[in-house]
């Protein structure tokens, strides 16, 4: 891999984890979703429209067009999920869970429903990806005592609430990683049908009518209601208040600042040109390196979403729980490597 891609990928993945980090310390995730998508979409569409005309109006089939609205609708879901995900749990546990789920879904479609058989590196990246998620969730600490969850560890064994929205948050990551897969799996065929940039401006046309239409069912007022049954509005963490020992799930109060829900169109605006931006970057790199160069690299982006989050967001409970949760991303990272390299 040559030092332009490997230099491609690196920015793509510290972008990818910037607006997730943006995203986490937005006071509404969703409507900071929606916002950023639109920005992206009103960048995207004139620019794709001029390549069209450019390369003498290609045809698009109709079988990719049906394929960019199916993934378009994913990708909202996914945005629905991810932001409910966010109001609920921390960037350190949501984040690597969401990423990891995907490529062990689409393992095991391959070895249940396909008969393909994993070889060592495929069997060692899956127990590699199980451990990293097992070391960010580690559902041992729910069975720990107040006592010694307080000590070093999780604070949910005494507190019920914390408990159960931490469980929400993990059930609402998976969901988030099984649209990730469903998406992925979408655009690998419909990118081949269309060219990947139109393709793309195609489903973000759909994900950001999809997103706005969702917003507008479930509003019911001046601040709109929970977007999850059960999703609260709650104070969120700083960009980067420096914290450990605090109590975890952003709960360290230094590191806490109230943040309203009326529009914050900065945000949105900069998430939206990073989400385009990281994208194209990976565009780029696939151009320039084979798939299983470019996968494994930008899952390194885990790993800064969890050490931002587990150290800055003031998440971690300590240095032994931001060891867990940083070392459980890269052992995720290091479990998307194995498998891109066995195919």
């Amino acid at each position: 891999m040559s030092l332009l891609v490997f230099g491609l990928l690196v920015v793509s993945a510290v972008m990818h984890a910037a607006w997730n980090v943006l995203l986490k310390t937005a006071g509404d995730p969703l409507r900071t979703s929606a916002r950023a998508v639109v920005t992206g979409t009103l960048v995207a569409v004139p620019l794709a429209a001029v390549g069209w005309l450019a390369t003498g109006r290609p045809a698009i089939p109709a079988e990719g067009i049906g394929l960019a609205v199916a993934s378009g609708l994913g990708e909202a879901v996914y945005f629905v999920c991810l932001s409910a995900a966010y109001r609920r749990g921390d960037l350190s546990l949501v984040y690597p869970i969401a990423r990891g789920t995907a490529p062990l879904l689409a393992v095991a479609s391959g070895v249940l429903l396909l008969g393909e058989r994993l070889g060592p590196l495929g069997s060692a990246g899956v127990v590699a990806l199980l451990a990293g998620l097992l070391a960010v969730r580690r559902p041992w600490d729910a069975l720990a005592s107040p006592a010694r969850s307080g000590s070093g560890g999780r604070l949910d064994a005494a507190d019920p609430v914390a408990s159960r929205r931490r469980r929400e948050a993990v059930l609402l990551a998976l969901a988030t990683g099984v649209m990730i897969a469903t998406y992925s799996s979408l655009d690998r065929v419909g990118s081949r049908l269309v060219v990947p940039w139109l393709y793309v401006t195609l489903l973000w046309v759909v994900t950001s009518v999809a997103l706005l239409g969702w917003i507008r069912l479930v509003e019911s007022g001046p601040a709109g209601p929970p977007t999850i049954p059960g999703d609260v509005a709650e104070p969120v963490p700083a960009l980067g208040t420096p914290t450990l020992g605090g109590a975890g799930d952003g709960a360290a109060a230094s590191a806490l600042v109230a943040t309203p829900r009326a529009a914050d169109w900065p945000r949105s605006v900069a998430i939206g040109l990073l989400l385009l931006a990281a994208y194209l970057l990976v565009l780029v790199a696939f151009t320039l390196a084979p798939l299983s160069a470019v996968a494994p690299l930008r899952e390194s982006a885990v790993v800064f979403a969890s050490g931002w989050g587990a150290l800055r967001l003031g998440e971690a409970s300590g240095r032994r729980d931001a060891a867990w949760r940083v070392g459980g991303a890269a052992l995720i990272v290091v479990g998307a490597v194995l498998l891109a390299f066995e195919r």
